[in-house]
């Protein structure tokens, strides 16, 4: 029998403290959280602040002794940011409200995390739907999308919160066919222009290296497909809207003894339309030469007029990854 890693920590905190197994098993629980201010982005250039076309505002390195705590594929901010929500790639909610000193990210408060619940109300994670990397939350809903079984979940978030059940969404046949672990990773919905309000899903990887992937609107009418470019055979993560519409895509590259990269771009509202083949210009380009980790959430959030990006790191529950909380300002 081949064991996971978190069944191995959940069998440790249970001999270390008792208890500690059936804690791990809550379906809501508080989860205490060490935050440390990451002061530069780009540690050899400390007093560089502009990254393309954007501005680095500060980030955290979140850390928690939960096995439960990790692995955090998607993210969501309200519209004033002072709230977030994401969620971890084994079906559990993270909810929080954000700190802040001198407009900079300072921690988080008032965390928790939740089993994501099925229908029946039974934990995701004990499901085949266990694999949740991607979240939008418009309307009163909450949207997930699930990579393995190329689901679409939609929980009443305004109702319930994370005690939300999930209602399975029907998905074109398409997407049901896509590589089993290359599935919906990006995940959004329309805020302007004629697909307003129709959801937006794009998959990690669809084809080849040098091959688009395939994603596609889901909105009132019959689904329509788009493709999205590859450049430099980066991955597709995550994506959000600016306010006006715009898309942003985050992307990622991972190659052995080179580490990781990401790239955000920007993607223009009229060119989001059936059959397009998706592509525009680069915001921010960055490698372990700045602080980065597995790069997989991004949430847009407007303060005081400035459109702020922030972005979550997926540490996949390894003890040599890191979670980490950036932010930037939009710029130019």
């Amino acid at each position: 029998m081949r064991f996971h890693r978190r069944q191995v920590l959940a069998g440790l905190a249970g001999l270390a403290c008792p208890g500690a197994a059936q804690a791990i098993e809550q379906t809501r629980f508080p989860v205490d959280l060490s935050a440390r201010r990451i002061a530069a982005f780009e540690p050899r250039s400390p007093e560089k602040r502009r990254f393309g076309a954007l501005q680095f505002r500060g980030g955290l390195v979140l850390s928690c002794g939960h096995p439960r705590f990790g692995g955090f594929s998607a993210l969501w901010r309200s519209a004033d940011g002072r709230e977030l929500v994401s969620l971890t790639d084994r079906g559990y909610w993270l909810t929080a409200k954000v700190a802040t000193a001198d407009g900079r990210l300072a921690g988080l408060e008032a965390t928790e995390m939740a089993a994501m619940l099925d229908a029946a109300g039974r934990p995701l994670a004990r499901s085949k739907s266990f694999d949740t990397e991607s979240l939008a939350i418009a309307g009163g809903h909450a949207y997930v999308g699930v990579e393995r079984t190329h689901e679409i979940l939609r929980f009443d978030w305004a109702r319930d919160g994370v005690e939300a059940r999930a209602r399975s969404l029907p998905v074109p046949a398409p997407i049901k066919k896509l590589p089993r672990n290359r599935g919906l990773e990006a995940l959004g919905i329309v805020p302007a222009g004629p697909h307003k309000g129709a959801i937006v899903a794009i998959s990690e990887r669809s084809g080849k290296e040098d091959e688009p992937t395939l994603g596609m609107l889901m909105g009132a009418g019959a689904p329509g497909f788009v493709q999205v470019a590859r450049p430099g055979g980066y991955d597709i993560t995550d994506l959000a809207f600016l306010p006006g519409g715009d898309m942003l895509v985050l992307e990622r590259w991972y190659r052995p003894w080179r580490g990781v990269g990401m790239r955000i771009r920007r993607i223009a509202l009229a060119d989001l339309k059936p059959g397009a083949v998706l592509d525009g210009p680069v915001l921010i380009e960055a490698d372990l030469g700045c602080e980065i980790d597995n790069m997989e959430g991004l949430s847009v959030h407007q303060e005081n007029g400035r459109t702020v990006l922030t972005l979550i790191s997926d540490d996949n529950f390894s003890a040599i990854q890191r979670t980490l909380l950036l932010e930037f300002e939009l710029v130019a």
